[in-house]
């Protein structure tokens, strides 16, 4: 039985992200939509983030607790959330990006679904992703198995616990805490008490810290943008993305650990 915390089915996309475009299942250029078009929508962004936080903060741990011990999700190790049929990308937050860099710099890649695109072309994304291989599996996955499982990042750590507000197959935008309810692993699963809230706090420290890190990325950029005669464009973001389609090589600027790292893709790599 699901919990009556989990309203209808929950979203089994991305491994990270959200109810917006950025969160849908796998990254497709062609469906992609900027979620900025004008300097003054950057103020509201970060608002509408800022609130998101306080409401994660606001959230009651008690019930948290409640949720993941009904559910009692246990891993069979089947390695389906590593593959392209459950999850879209993997978004990296800065301590996951200096791991990542002693494990294997080439699995990092501009996170996709970028944010902005200035008036000269320039694409700018709140952080890296984790490369796909051509199937869409986890760089990372062999043989169904992780070969960096005591090494792996944070959202694959808390997966598949999340603490986020999203749109649901029932219509409703609300808190999901579940993804991918009754398509993988196993359930009702004894957990004690002192596991239950070991996942609660890791996986509300995650969230937490991924809207920290969207909001240093649009404060960034709005300082970043006015100090440099900069403006968000949706037609040249248009443009950009056709001639990234068509295999261009693109500009993308990555906000990592408080500063833009420059980078050049193309399609093919995602």
């Amino acid at each position: 039985m699901r919990p009556e915390a989990i309203p209808g089915t929950l979203n089994h996309g991305c491994m990270h992200t959200r109810s917006t475009p950025k969160e849908k299942y796998r990254f497709i250029p062609g469906d992609a939509v900027p979620s900025i078009t004008s300097l003054r929508a950057i103020p509201q962004k970060i608002e509408e983030l800022s609130r998101e936080l306080e409401e994660l903060s606001g959230f009651p741990e008690e019930k948290f607790i409640w949720i993941i011990r009904d559910v009692g999700f246990s891993c069979t190790c089947c390695g389906r959330c590593c593959t392209r049929e459950f999850n879209g990308h993997v978004f990296l937050l800065d301590d996951d990006v200096e791991r990542c860099l002693r494990v294997d710099a080439g699995a990092l890649i501009p996170a996709p679904d970028f944010e902005l695109c200035d008036q000269h072309g320039n694409f700018y994304v709140s952080g890296y992703a984790l490369r796909c291989r051509e199937n869409g599996d986890c760089i990372f996955l062999e043989d169904k198995r992780c070969r960096i499982y005591a090494q792996r990042f944070r959202i694959c750590r808390v997966y598949p616990y999340m603490l986020h507000r999203e749109w649901g197959e029932d219509g409703m935008h609300d808190w999901r805490q579940i993804a991918g309810l009754n398509e993988h692993g196993e359930y009702h699963a004894h957990l004690s008490e002192e596991e239950c809230r070991c996942i609660a706090d890791e996986t509300t420290s995650y969230e937490r810290d991924f809207l920290e890190k969207e909001i240093a990325f649009y404060t960034f950029c709005l300082a970043f943008f006015k100090q440099n005669n900069l403006r968000p464009v949706r037609k040249v973001y248009d443009q950009q993305m056709r001639e990234f389609e068509r295999g261009e090589a693109v500009t993308v600027y990555v906000f990592d650990r408080g500063a833009l790292k420059r980078h050049r893709v193309r399609r093919q790599e995602y």
